[in-house]
């Protein structure tokens, strides 16, 4: 069987292995594991695209391992953003956290409402997230603003925001105002990222249309209309002739 080499950090150096071509990326890690470097770690669960928890970056792109078939030289990372915990094995807690933070689930149930069909395709794509944390790592924000809730629980926000069963989305629509929606840049990376075909970028502008029909309006735009004031040197007193 052809060999194709890849690359990992450990223990800050790189090192290379060789594995069998015309197999996943978790397989090959499983294969390092039982060949070569059995202290090697990393994450992993159903290898159907399911769970999540191989999610990886492969040459600074996110992928799920189960899926994603090596190529010769790629570079291979843990996910951007989170805490490692050893080679290839992040620490996930931090992010579910950011669910807390969005209050990211039906507040007022009102268990009269029945969902039409219709009713659940609004809501059918947010529903497939896998929690695989991708779109986390590849959001560029959090480089700057850690406390950035991210594409991840704003789109679980945007799901209950969304449910006709919520009979108020005032306390999601409150907590996602700082370091929420408003901080996002727009600049789609999270939906580039996911496996699952959602797009974060898409559900966090509904949620700014969302936050203006309940009163909110966006800090970085707060000066208003009209002529702005450029302080009392500025051009010249007609009053002085």
């Amino acid at each position: 069987m052809d060999k194709v080499l890849i690359k990992m950090m450990q223990n800050d150096k790189e090192t290379i292995y060789k594995v069998s071509s015309k197999q996943t990326l978790l397989a090959a890690l499983y294969e390092i594991k039982e060949t070569q470097n059995a202290s090697l770690t990393f994450n992993a669960g159903c290898r159907a695209s399911v769970c999540g928890t191989c999610a990886m970056r492969v040459n600074g792109r996110e992928v799920l391992a189960c899926a994603y078939k090596p190529k010769e030289g790629d570079f291979i990372e843990p996910l951007a953003y989170h805490t490692k915990v050893r080679d290839l094995k992040v620490d996930k807690r931090t992010t579910l956290d950011t669910l807390v933070k969005a209050k990211a689930w039906l507040h007022h149930y009102n268990e009269t409402t029945q969902l039409t069909p219709k009713d659940e395709y609004l809501t059918e794509r947010q529903s497939d997230c896998i929690m695989c944390e991708s779109c986390y790592s590849a959001c560029p924000v959090f480089a700057v603003n850690s406390n950035f809730i991210g594409p991840f629980a704003l789109t679980r926000a945007y799901r209950y925001v969304e449910d006709r069963r919520e009979k108020s989305t005032t306390y999601i629509i409150d907590a996602i105002q700082n370091n929420g929606v408003w901080d996002c840049t727009l600049c789609g990376e999270c939906t580039i990222a996911c496996p699952k075909g959602i797009d974060p970028k898409n559900d966090i502008v509904m949620l700014r249309t969302k936050s203006v029909q309940q009163g909110y309006s966006d800090p970085n735009f707060s000066f208003g209309f009209g002529t702005p004031d450029f302080g009392r040197d500025f051009g010249f007193d007609p009053s002085t002739g």
